[in-house]
């Protein structure tokens, strides 16, 4: 298979760091694209097996979790230190120590199931008409998630935050995260695990991480913000635990001719993905999945059409 070029890296790494975040399936768009493109594109850019494109996808990744993780860096240092205390004394009491066990377990299944599944998946469904199919399913479940997913009474009172089991008595400011986030602590463990499972649905080329997770947090009742704050945390362990796992693929022999080019794709898929996140926490504030589903709905049925006819 041939090399990655640098240009080629460059459009797919604005392409992942954007497509990973934003709910429209960024493994989905990385087989449609040179699809789309023909010629080189897709000569080059093939997700099949020990393809030069899928280690460099993979290099991308680990960048878009590193981007998650230096955007969230201050909650990543409370939650991390909440899991410890919690390991160190035996107890599961403040906010911060109970979202941090609720991530682990909710992170338990798609980890498992990518690991049995991810290989089969791909290499079975990675083509384009498959991809097109599952992106205009995932818009469909986008918008009947708005349109039938109401709120819960809990999420509807979002101002109103207990810090009564925190050990300090002295009154400080709580930042809009930390309220967020406990809000996030009182799902119960079976909430959790579950919208963590939506993301074994990512494994299908078309259905977006981001997107399926803050279906099913909205489905439980959270707020669109809540939802998508959850969504990013949950999916920060497992793309970069995925990504490192595959690391050392990029630098088989066979692609070294692509290690350049990985390395800028990877640079500009680390900047789209701060960027991404940076914006998409703030339009969740205010705004729904709805445009992003009416955008996979048209770019799904458009791409099945041009392929499968």
């Amino acid at each position: 298979m041939s090399a990655v070029t640098y240009v080629e890296a460059i459009v797919v790494g604005a392409l992942q760091g954007v497509s990973e975040l934003f709910p429209v399936s960024s493994l989905g768009h990385s087989i449609l694209l040179p699809a789309w493109l023909g010629g080189a594109w897709q000569r080059d850019l093939s997700i099949g097996k020990d393809s030069p494109y899928l280690a460099v996808l993979v290099a991308m990744h680990v960048a878009t979790a590193l981007a998650l993780v230096l955007f969230f860096r201050k909650d990543w240092v409370r939650i991390i230190g909440g899991l410890w205390t919690s390991i160190r004394r035996r107890e599961v009491r403040t906010p911060d120590q109970r979202l941090a066990w609720l991530l682990v377990l909710a992170t338990i299944p798609v980890g498992l199931a990518g690991l049995l599944l991810e290989s089969v998946l791909r290499d079975f469904l990675g083509k384009p008409v498959p991809a097109a199919i599952f992106l205009a399913l995932n818009g469909g479940v986008l918008y009947a998630a708005e349109k039938f997913s109401r709120p819960s009474k809990a999420a509807a009172e979002e101002d109103t935050v207990d810090f009564s089991a925190e050990d300090t008595m002295v009154m400080r400011a709580v930042s809009v995260e930390e309220a967020t986030d406990v809000r996030l602590a009182k799902l119960r463990v079976g909430e959790a695990v579950l919208i963590g499972a939506a993301q074994i649905l990512a494994l299908l080329p078309g259905i977006s991480r981001s997107g399926i997770t803050m279906v099913a947090g909205l489905r439980r009742g959270l707020g669109h913000e809540d939802a998508a704050r959850f969504a990013f945390l949950l999916a920060t362990p497992v793309i970069l635990a995925a990504g490192v796992l595959k690391m050392p693929t990029l630098f088989a022999p066979e692609n070294h001719a692509s290690l350049g080019p990985a390395l800028v794709g990877s640079v500009v898929a680390g900047v789209a993905s701060y960027i991404s996140v940076r914006f998409l926490t703030g339009y969740f504030e205010t705004r729904t999945l709805t445009p992003f589903a009416i955008y996979c709905v048209v770019a799904g049925i458009g791409s099945l059409i041009f392929f499968a006819v």
